[in-house]
């Protein structure tokens, strides 16, 4: 089992493919580290995110999209409600999980817990 503290001093590394997705019982390395994402047909990990207006969460998106851009790995991102975020993770080169998408649940985590 990995935590979020291991999984946050870690970078993004490119994934082009030629690799298996995280899958079954590996997953169970991983998931304890992001309790708040649920787990999508084990291709993906999500998670809403609710602000007091419209403003946070666009300043939320942004510092995501800030992330997402040093990092080199983005999420899907949807506004809606116009104060919620949902937020989806996946490594599209394997059409599944990597490591990348736990990396950033913890860091996109972090981000939540600073503007909370």
């Amino acid at each position: 089992m990995t935590d979020a503290s291991s999984l946050s001093q870690k970078h993004c590394v490119p994934c082009e493919g030629g690799v298996d997705p995280i899958k079954g019982e590996k997953l169970q390395y991983y998931l304890p580290a992001v309790p708040e994402w649920m787990l999508v047909d084990e291709v993906a990990i999500e998670r809403d995110f609710t602000f007091k207006d419209f403003k946070q969460a666009i300043a939320f998106v942004n510092k995501v999209a800030d992330l997402a851009e040093s990092e080199g790995h983005h999420p899907d991102i949807s506004v809606h409600n116009w104060k919620k975020v949902k937020l989806t993770l996946t490594t599209h080169a394997i059409h599944g999980l990597f490591e990348n998408d736990f990396i950033m649940a913890v860091k996109i985590n972090t981000i939540f817990n600073q503007l909370s």
